[in-house]
């Protein structure tokens, strides 16, 4: 056992009621010394793309052997496997739904198993908190053992899915807004190779995000003037539009799955 196992938690839950902290209460009851860290449990309810995109965007920023704990689980008490997947150098513990496939995109090697073990389970299982009573306990024994062929089985047939990418359209990709941030930024999912040679140097872009013009590329918020509507790289490496000190999504009127176009020619 490590010396204090990090296990991070990220949930669609919310923290208006007890569910985060019940959570955290079961994992403490098995594995005391464990440090606990908050990813995000306002991942947008039963959204497992977001889900997947918070998880996938944050993981690979811990210490190495940490235990990632993924509850956005619309099918919870349904047929749907809890799987507990090890990559190169982090375990995570979640739903067999696809919340993990960002983690499959950029691992090398991962090794998915079903969880079986039912001694590790809270008694009685609830038919709808399956965060309590099999998540939490399993990867608070995963951080008192680091044993994972204890847990069940490997599979093959994981559920898995893509991220959306752009697709050709005329002169040019027909891209998404992935998210929306508490900021009112637009995630896309483009990425640096998807923009026109020069865009970065010449800090020119041709966007159409939700019928309205995105023509300026920056480096940072605040070389984009008052009100102006702004595409930079963001820290999760895909191309996203802000409005310095505003909201993009009130300013273009749009919100998550809004169609947007790069001219390319």
């Amino acid at each position: 056992m490590a010396a204090n196992p990090i296990v991070t938690l990220t949930t669609d839950y919310g923290t208006n009621d007890h569910l985060v902290g019940v959570l955290k209460g079961v994992i403490l009851s098995i594995l005391p010394n464990a440090t606990l860290v908050d990813i995000n449990h306002h991942v947008t309810p039963f959204d497992i793309l977001d889900g997947a995109l918070t998880i996938g965007s944050a993981y690979h920023y811990f210490p190495a052997r940490t235990i990632h704990l993924v509850v956005v689980d619309p099918g919870v008490g349904t047929q749907r496997r809890p799987i507990l997947v090890s990559g190169d150098q982090h375990y995570f513990v979640a739903p067999d739904n696809g919340v993990l496939s960002m983690v499959y995109e950029r691992e090398q090697n991962v090794l998915v198993r079903h969880i079986t073990a039912g001694h590790y389970f809270l008694s009685p299982i609830s038919n709808t908190f399956h965060g309590r009573d099999i998540f939490a306990p399993v990867a608070a024994w995963l951080g008192k053992s680091m044993q994972t062929e204890a847990f069940g089985e490997e599979v093959t047939d994981f559920v898995r899915f893509s991220i959306p990418r752009p697709k050709m359209d005329g002169a040019g990709l027909k891209g998404v807004v992935l998210r929306v941030d508490a900021f009112g930024n637009l995630l896309t999912n483009f990425t640096a190779e998807d923009l026109p040679a020069g865009a970065v140097e010449e800090g020119k872009v041709k966007l159409k995000v939700g019928g309205k013009g995105v023509q300026r590329f920056v480096q940072t918020f605040a070389q984009g003037a008052a009100g102006e509507p702004i595409a930079f790289l963001g820290s999760s490496g895909f191309l996203e539009v802000a409005v310095n000190r505003g909201n993009a999504a009130r300013t273009l009127a749009v919100n998550r799955g809004a169609e947007v176009i790069l001219e390319t020619a």
